[in-house]
């Protein structure tokens, strides 16, 4: 039996886990039991269970406000040539300006999120996907606000 086949659904308390997690996942343990009002140990079975299943595959910073204000970012809709789609993505993969990349269907193939400190840079980092190898077309949105982000 497969991992997927496994996994059980989450319940309300593993949800609100999460979020809390999203939020702050270095946040102590027993800060999470009281938020959620249950013992330690059940927030230790919780996220033990929780990594286990894959639901929880890792922990990662999140950047601070005052950085994030000072970045520009876009999303950059690529259309790639078939044959040189997979190579396109990997190319993609080594910038350290992405922050995401998806597979989407649709006119476009893949939407790549990416960030710089002006805009200079960013207009260079668009510029430099576009020059990719496989790369057809792409069109770029600059972000002027984030309304939520979890």
């Amino acid at each position: 039996m497969g991992r997927s086949a496994e996994r059980k659904h989450l319940d309300d308390l593993d949800a609100q886990l999460l979020a809390l997690l999203r939020q702050d996942a270095r946040r102590p343990i027993s800060d999470l039991a009281s938020a959620l009002g249950v013992s330690r140990a059940t927030v230790y079975a919780r996220i033990g269970r929780l990594e286990q299943e894959g639901i929880v595959e890792g922990y990662t910073v999140r950047v601070g406000v005052e950085h994030e204000r000072r970045m520009i970012r876009a999303h950059v809709m690529i259309k790639a040539l078939p044959k040189l789609s997979e190579a396109t993505g990997e190319q993609l993969m080594t910038m350290p300006q992405l922050t995401a990349l998806h597979a989407i269907s649709g006119e476009y193939d893949m939407i790549a999120m990416i960030e710089a400190e002006d805009v200079g840079g960013l207009n260079a980092l668009i510029d430099r996907i576009g020059m990719l190898d496989g790369v057809e077309k792409t069109t770029s949105s600059i972000i002027l606000a984030t309304k939520l982000q979890r």
